[in-house]
């Protein structure tokens, strides 16, 4: 079977020493820009504004909701709602 060259062989065959270098140097420098991580636009999760509140979605009938809110309120204790 014959042997199949590599893009290093056929880069060492063809090109000096100098533009070797300066070829590894350009390759180098485009894949810094696809890299994963680091600050790049449009990269991870979107900026969150501080002053925006979070909101909450309650999948509950309205009496259920109201009883949260009202124990929320008045700080009860569930724990000690459930033993009685």
């Amino acid at each position: 079977m014959k042997r199949l060259k590599t893009n290093d062989d056929l880069i060492k065959e063809l090109l000096t020493p100098e533009e070797q270098a300066e070829l590894k140097a350009e390759v180098q420098k485009e894949v810094e820009k696809y890299k994963w991580g680091g600050a790049r636009k449009n990269s991870g999760r979107k900026a969150i504004d501080e002053s925006k509140v979070l909101k909450f979605t309650k999948r509950l009938s309205e009496k259920e909701a109201l009883f949260i809110d009202y124990a929320r309120a008045h700080n009860l204790n569930y724990d000690d709602l459930m033993q009685g």
